[in-house]
């Protein structure tokens, strides 16, 4: 009798750094590796750049637009062309509730819905469709020596092998749902002032 087939792991994407406007996604050895870029002359736009090390090549594969007192929008390249620039609330649906904590839904490439929603105060990503609600991708936040020094450890996103056909899509998501929250945390805090 045959041995099962070995179960792909999950593949460990971790953060350079706590922002969402500047950072790397990177695995270990490189077989992902996404660098999130906002340069000081664009503030308003956000590259995500994917690096091949074997083609040695670099592609921006997708694109975040936040101007001031405009609506977020979200272009995703082809390796030839641009896409069409549209609305973040039309790429990542909120639930209605007005809750920025409670993340989205959005549509990935082979028409698989997916939800971001939080889970003792961390992001998971499920599949709509999926009633035992088993993470596909899940944030593990950064921890700290004494909750004050350095970082101990970085921050990472754990995505599942089935996620990763639309991984492009998974950071982008998270990009935006993580910029609403923060917003929303800052908002918060300025009205309780």
């Amino acid at each position: 009798m045959p041995a099962p087939p070995k179960v792909e792991p999950p593949h460990k994407l971790t953060f350079a750094t706590n922002s969402v406007w500047n950072t790397t996604f990177a695995a270990e050895g490189d077989k992902f590796y996404y660098e999130i870029v906002t340069r000081f002359w664009h503030p308003h736009l956000t590259k995500i750049n994917q690096y091949d090390y074997e083609a040695r090549v670099v592609n921006c594969v997708a694109e975040i637009e936040s101007l001031p007192k405009k609506e977020v929008k979200v272009r995703f390249n082809m390796p030839n062309a641009e896409g069409e620039w549209i609305r973040a609330s039309d790429f990542v649906k909120t639930d209605g509730s007005g809750i920025p904590e409670s993340g989205g839904t959005f549509t990935a490439g082979d028409g698989v819905t997916y939800r971001w929603k939080t889970h003792k105060r961390r992001f998971r990503l499920v599949k709509v469709d999926d009633e035992d609600k088993i993470p596909l991708a899940e944030y593990h936040p950064y921890k700290r020596h004494f909750f004050v020094f350095r970082m101990s450890h970085h921050a990472w996103l754990e995505v599942k092998p089935e996620a990763a056909v639309a991984l492009e899509k998974v950071i982008v998501s998270y990009l935006v749902v993580e910029r609403r929250r923060r917003q929303a945390k800052i908002r918060i805090k300025l009205e309780h002032k």
